[in-house]
């Protein structure tokens, strides 16, 4: 078991204290958020945006631009989901769960479209198309856009494209010598698909309360 924990610690070699403590103060408070929204509690959202806005920092630092872009979108989307989440749709119910409509699936198809062009373009700006990490970045990203649209939404579907998503995360920032990071990627998959089973129990039931 040391030496496991040996490796892990040998990934931080040469890395500054403040970029390992904010790292781990972001994947907290991201499985914070991913567990909150599990279980349908408002509370997904101010987790989401402590950790959203410290791992736009770090991923700046680590050049991985596609994701520091994803969590500046989940910033901005977290206002959103915060605000469409405590609508009502009666005097005591909130908006409840509800599957995609073939509306929605032609607007996360535009949305995915656009999120490829949105990282190509950046990464060719900077030119940091330097590694096969920055393809595999660009596809993770535009499925994350759709997701996290999705969740502010609350549509079930989110949790496919997380899961899909956070598959793929675990090996790349494995790679990239972000432990911590791979670590919650893999509790996110698994969140994910308790959460999908979650939500569709509750598939179209309003709730009397966001703080479950």
């Amino acid at each position: 078991m040391s030496h496991i924990f040996d490796w892990i610690f040998s990934q931080y070699d040469g890395v500054p204290t403040h970029i390992v403590i904010l790292e781990s103060v972001s994947v907290l408070f991201a499985l914070l958020s991913v567990w909150f929204s599990k279980r349908e509690n408002i509370l997904v959202y101010p987790t989401g945006i402590v950790a959203t806005a410290i791992a736009v920092y770090i991923l700046l630092v680590y050049g991985l631009l596609g994701d520091m872009l994803i969590n500046a979108y989940y910033f901005i989307m977290s206002i959103y989901g915060w605000y469409i989440w405590t609508r009502k749709v009666d005097k005591s119910h909130f908006i409840p769960i509800t599957e995609m409509t073939k509306r929605d699936k032609n607007c996360g198809i535009l949305l995915f479209i656009a999120a490829i062009i949105l990282v190509v373009t950046v990464y060719l700006t900077f030119n940091k198309f330097d590694s096969w990490t920055a393809y595999v970045d660009t596809f993770t990203t535009a499925i994350f856009f759709v997701g996290m649209w999705l969740m502010a939404k609350k549509k079930l579907e989110n949790w496919i494209f997380w899961i899909l998503g956070d598959i793929i995360s675990v090996p790349l920032y494995l790679y990239k010598g972000l432990v911590f990071s791979s670590f919650q990627y893999l509790l996110f998959t698994i969140i994910a698909i308790y959460g999908y089973r979650a939500w569709k129990k509750n598939l179209n039931k309003s709730p009397q309360s966001l703080l479950k």
